[in-house]
């Protein structure tokens, strides 16, 4: 007879502590990691893991799964690698709460935001919810491939209080803060991992209108943030207003953390037009916790860049009158008429079509700065290799070098703009970010973006960048790396059932086979509601992947399994 549902035999395991890996078994049983070390009783199933890691599953705090969920039961990409315990509801976008009148408003908001195309969401989104509350038992209804924890989103409570006058983005009066305090506690006593908000001006519909949170008083994300503190739980994330000092922000910041009582973490990188002030924030946030403020900035491991291509949301030729002609058609054709002389001349000719959105206009002003991605992706290209180097040195105009790049690969090629985290010494930046006691991985954006960035495949550079292939002044250990996938975010979430090996913790688990572990490069893929498009990029090496004791993925492939599901609040470990 049987003892255990599942024995993983002989292999490195890597508990989450930050210990280094130890030979070992772990013994899986109803769900729950019930032993490790030798063990001697029989499983229904045994993997062999020799040679291999074995690690909590990762804990991704930064994704946008708010409506995927809905429209699907697996989150790819990120439990493709490895992720089993994801969090959306970031940078205050989402569904709900959400009237019936305001459907399309809110979609508008989240395909300019996110890049979520609106045809996807018209047909993929049930809408069988108004509260918050509701919209996690809508979740909850659905099978998933991994647990999904859902914020509460600014905008759409703004436009759920105040109407017009919230999308119009009008200061908001005191009975409507004290109305969003109410929805703000209320959806987390029923379940909700805290209350998220944007500050960013490049966070517009695609008609170049401001996200409704954005340049909302301070009064009233401090009554978000004392909404956390009448519901005694969650946690407060925002996305500064990157033009703005960092003192200006984090003293907002802090106010919020001292109201609610509560974390806070908030989009943490190396800005590209101040390439030091990431340092002062870290001081900042040191202060911030020696004084009792839980303030942590969530961070990423290599640059954060968009993709740009044919097939993709943006090219550098978007915004050209010929271009915008052929935008809609299959790739095949599109390349066909790009290839003909006399469109070639013409639209390199035309001026660029002026356009409202902010963030598309920093994309496409940046052509000198353009990489070829590359396969194996490159996400630290060299500067030589920089689409206006290149040109350059092949003595052809900008312009000419760019289309003709875009029509390699059969007009499959994908081009690359870091936008953060690259500027001057940039790896040194991200390691002394990553080693920081007040930072947390995260932003993965998992679930949006589908035609313009592909990052919920950070889990596999961290432990291929920094563990396996790193140089030795920036390479982290094992135990450390494992130790920022799982058990440092699940803690900073309130999640202590989970980013442990442990017996007693969820048995949600990887055994991951470094040596093979590879990133692909992002490919497109037209699996959407209505036959929308995504960009997905799979890795090699995830040998199994275990969601509370089921088996999800073998080596890349999914299995029928679908034990994840909604995630309602912070969770402890039973004793």
């Amino acid at each position: 007879m049987t003892e255990y549902d599942l024995v993983i035999r002989g292999g490195e395991v890597t508990d989450g502590s930050g210990a280094e890996p130890r030979t070992g078994d772990v013994a899986l049983k109803d769900g729950k990691i019930a032993q490790i070390g030798r063990v001697s009783g029989t499983g229904t199933e045994e993997i062999d893991a020799a040679g291999c890691l074995v690690t909590p599953g990762f804990v991704d705090l930064h994704t946008h799964f708010d409506g995927q969920a809905l429209w699907e039961n697996r989150l790819t990409p990120s439990s493709q690698h490895g992720v089993t315990t994801a969090v959306a509801g970031n940078c205050g976008i989402g569904f709900a709460p959400c009237r019936p009148e305001d459907h399309e408003t809110l979609i508008k908001f989240m395909e300019g935001v996110e890049d979520i195309p609106e045809a996807v969401m018209a047909e993929g989104l049930p809408w069988n919810w108004e509260s918050f509350a509701d919209y996690m038992n809508a979740i909850e209804q659905r099978s998933l491939d991994i647990d999904l924890g859902v914020q509460v989103p600014h905008s759409p409570l703004r436009i759920y209080t105040m109407g017009k006058r919230g999308v119009d983005r009008e200061p908001s009066t005191q009975a409507d803060r004290a109305q969003m305090r109410a929805l703000v506690a209320g959806a987390v006593r029923a379940g909700a991992m805290g209350v998220s908000t944007s500050r960013a001006h490049v966070h517009c519909a695609r008609d170049g209108s401001r996200a409704p949170s954005v340049g909302s008083a301070d009064a009233e994300l401090l009554a978000l943030a004392a909404g956390l503190r009448d519901a005694g739980g969650g946690v407060f994330q925002l996305i500064t207003e990157f033009t703005a000092p960092a003192e200006q922000e984090f003293a907002v910041m802090r106010a919020i953390a001292r109201t609610s009582g509560r974390p806070l973490s908030f989009t943490f990188t190396q800005s590209a037009s101040a390439a030091d002030r990431w340092k002062s924030t870290l001081v900042m946030m040191a202060e911030a916790r020696r004084e009792g403020l839980d303030i942590r900035g969530q961070i990423f491991p290599r640059p954060v860049g968009v993709l740009l291509g044919l097939d993709l949301s943006f090219n550098p030729f978007s915004r050209r009158a010929s271009y915008q002609k052929i935008h809609d058609l299959p790739l095949a054709e599109k390349v066909r008429i790009m290839r003909n002389p006399e469109f070639r001349a013409r639209l390199l000719a035309e001026p660029d079509i002026p356009e409202n959105l902010p963030l598309m206009n920093l994309v496409l002003e940046r052509w000198a700065e353009l990489y070829a991605l590359g396969d194996p992706p490159r996400y630290f290209p060299d500067p030589r290799d920089a689409a206006g180097a290149r040109a350059d040195r092949a003595g052809v105009p900008l312009a000419d070098f760019l289309y003709d790049l875009l029509l390699t690969q059969d007009g499959h090629a994908v081009l690359y703009l870091p936008i953060a985290n690259f500027a001057g010494n940039s790896r040194n930046a991200i390691a002394s970010m990553m080693r920081d006691t007040n930072t947390v991985l995260g932003l993965g954006d998992g679930g949006a973006h589908y035609g313009l960035i592909c990052d919920a495949s950070f889990p596999t550079t961290l432990l291929t960048d920094w563990v396996r292939d790193a140089q030795v002044d920036h390479r982290l250990s094992v135990g450390r790396a494992i130790q920022m996938l799982t058990s440092e975010p699940a803690a900073a979430i309130g999640l202590s059932d989970r980013g442990r090996l442990a017996p007693g913790m969820l048995a949600d688990v990887n055994v991951i086979d470094m040596a093979a572990l590879r990133l692909g490069t992002p490919k497109v893929r037209r699996d959407l509601p209505g036959g929308g498009r995504r960009l997905i990029q799979e890795a090699q090496g995830y040998r199994v992947t275990i969601k509370r004791g089921a088996v999800t993925y073998r080596n890349g492939v999914a299995t029928e399994a679908l034990p994840g599901g909604l995630l309602r609040g912070a969770v402890r470990a039973a004793a």
